[in-house]
Formats: C-alpha cells, sequence, structure tokens
C-alpha cells in the first residue's frame, strides 16, 4: 500500500512545478534541493552563504544527472533585500522558505542580526510570496516555540514563554504568518522543526549541532562535552523525515493550510544514550572511540526535555516518518565518516 508521500512524488514526478528554496546552500535547504531534483522539478535556490557552504551544492551536483541539475538556477541574494526576494519569488509554485540564522546561542550573543534574517527577512519572503501568488508558502518554524511550557508530548496549540531570542523570532515567525492569512487570505504552512540531523549538517563552529559536533570529535580522537547531566532529552529526527514534511506541506490541501505542524519521530533520547548509539555506529563503520564523555554546566536558553506530539501531521498530511533515531545515524554514519575525517 503506497504511503501519502509516496503517492505525491509519484504525482509531482508526473506533472514537474517550479520550487524556490531559500537557504539552498545550507544542510537543509541542500537536501530538499537533492531531494526535487531526483524527482525532475525545476528549482530556483536563495543564499548569501552566510550559514550554507558552495561545497553543499557541489555535493548535490554530483549525486544528481547533468540534465536534472541543468533544472537549478541558483540566486545568490539575502531575504534581508526585499528585491532579492521579489526576483527569487517570480514564476515559483512552491516556496520552501529554510534561510534563517539558527541556533539558541548564537541569538543569545546577537540578538539584532537574529532578528533581522528571522523576521525582517521572513517578512519580506511573505510579501514577495504573496505578491508572486505563488501556490503554497511552507516555512521553517522551531520546536523552541514550546519554550518553558513543560508538557510531554508538545502539542502543537499549547505553547509556553520563549527561552532565547530565536525561540521569539520563530515564534513571530508564526504571528506574521497567521496574520497573513487573515488580512490577505494568504495561507501558510508552518513546521515546527524537531532536532534534524543528517548528511551535510556542519559540525564547525561555537553553534554546531550536537550529532555532527560529536561525531567529528570521535572521529577525530577528541573530547565530547556534554552539557549538563546527559538526561537532558530530544526528539531526535533524520533529515529524509524533515525533507517528506516539506514536500507534504507544499502540496497539501487549502484545508491544511494556515497551520503550523511538528516535524519529528514522537519519540525522546537523552545525551547519555545519544553518545553511546554514536559510538557503536562509528564502531560499526570502522572507527573506535574509547573515551567517555566529559560532563560540564547546563548551557544558557536549553530546554530541559523535548518530544513531540506528531499525530496532527499524521493525520492533516498524512506524514509518516521513515527513521527513528538510530535508524538516521546509521544511514547518516558513512557520510559523516567519509566528509567529518
Amino acid at each position: 500500500m503506497s504511503t501519502t508521500y509516496e503517492t505525491v512524488k509519484e504525482k509531482i514526478l508526473s506533472e514537474p512545478k517550479t520550487w524556490l528554496i531559500t537557504g539552498v546552500a545550507g544542510f537543509i535547504g541542500s537536501n530538499l534541493l537533492e531531494t526535487l531534483l531526483l524527482l525532475n522539478q525545476k528549482v530556483i535556490g536563495l543564499d548569501n552563504f552566510a550559514t550554507g557552504f558552495q561545497h553543499n551544492l557541489d555535493e548535490v551536483q554530483a549525486l544528481v544527472s547533468a540534465e536534472q541539475w541543468q533544472g537549478f538556477r541558483f540566486i545568490e541574494g539575502d531575504i534581508r533585500n526585499l528585491e532579492d526576494c521579489h526576483t527569487a519569488c517570480a514564476g515559483v509554485d512552491y516556496v520552501l522558505h529554510q534561510a534563517a540564522l539558527g541556533s539558541v546561542p548564537r541569538s543569545i550573543a546577537d540578538p539584532i542580526n537574529t532578528n533581522h534574517t528571522n523576521i525582517s527577512g521572513f517578512l519580506n519572503m511573505l510579501v514577495a510570496a504573496r505578491d508572486a501568488e505563488v501556490v503554497s508558502f511552507t516555512y521553517a518554524a522551531s520546536s523552541s516555540t514550546y519554550g518553558d511550557h513543560p508538557a510531554l508530548p508538545k502539542v502543537e496549540g499549547i505553547i509556553g514563554n520563549p527561552l532565547s531570542p530565536y525561540a521569539v523570532t520563530k515564534y513571530v515567525n508564526e504571528l506574521y504568518a497567521d496574520v497573513f492569512a487573515r488580512t490577505y487570505k494568504f495561507n501558510t504552512i508552518g513546521l515546527r522543526y524537531f532536532n534534524i540531523f543528517g548528511k551535510r549538517q556542519t559540525p564547525d563552529g561555537a553553534y554546531a549541532a550536537v550529532i555532527p559536533k560529536w561525531t567529528a570529535a570521535m572521529i577525530a580522537g577528541d573530547n565530547v562535552y556534554i552539557n549538563g547531566d546527559g538526561d537532558t532529552s530530544r526528539d531526535f529526527n533524520f533529515i529524509e523525515n524533515a525533507v517528506q514534511a516539506n514536500i507534504l506541506a507544499a502540496t497539501a490541501s487549502n484545508e491544511a493550510k494556515n497551520q503550523v505542524y511538528n516535524v519529528a519521530v514522537g519519540g525522546r533520547t537523552t545525551l547519555n544514550t545519544l553518545f553511546d548509539a554514536l559510538k557503536e555506529s562509528l564502531s560499526r563503520n570502522q572507527v573506535d572511540y574509547n573515551k567517555t564523555a566529559t560532563y560540564r554546566a547546563f548551557r544558557e536558553g536549553d530546554v530541559r526535555h523535548s518530544q513531540a506530539d506528531i499525530s496532527k501531521i499524521q493525520s492533516l498530511l498524512g506524514y509518516q516518518p521513515q527513521f527513528d533515531i538510530i535508524q538516521g545515524i546509521e544511514k547518516a554514519m558513512p557520510w559523516y565518516v567519509q566528509f567529518l575525517d
């Protein structure tokens, strides 16, 4: 029996569309690009390389055919520039808005730039997409919106107080999207990502995500640092699940729009368990790591536990995560070993 996702992929293969991916040179954007080009879609990509990389685009080019790559047009531009947004949205059917300055610690260190990109840039994209009369606008929301609300699992309609400037910006995105629906009848879908990981997620820099950062440290034989006691937990979600959610959201019926959805697997993994899982997977890939983790203070702005209720996205969009955390690590690890060595 075909899943909703398989049915949608068959449909867009037979009826190609034009997609805009903002942040196309980043982790999530480049994975979306790869999938859409393999489905023979036309893709416009917008990026200013603030957190994205040319080598991500080069890797995608190596994975698709020459003909599929011809369907991609790259625009080096900035979502903080409204003219760039209008240029990128021209003639587009589906917008997948991934461009943002991520990271809770980055936002605490530099709230002004986080605000400019994540709020002003988001508003520019909403205006440009509305003016271009695109079919759909899907944007990257965040689980950080749940803030200090303690209940688990997290349900879309119940949030707490934000714990960082980054969380504020992502919540404002949802508010703007809702206002655009009410004021301009321009409906959107927000995807609240929960700790996505996979290939092309950078391990470098002060704001690197935990899985590539720890994996790179293990491959190099360096120490791994755990913030807190290691019992902090997250709903880690493999990148291919997030790609599925974006494609389902973009092609959803109008009845499913003007909503936000959790994008996760509905599980909860502690940092201690994650550390062990990465060590075991590396061992299966001929990399042995024999050190124990080093514990240090909790990180400012972090929530203690995070787990998603995914019943809404399952029922309204037909989302079915194909990979749990262990399956995702197993699929990602050969890439980590090859590119993070």
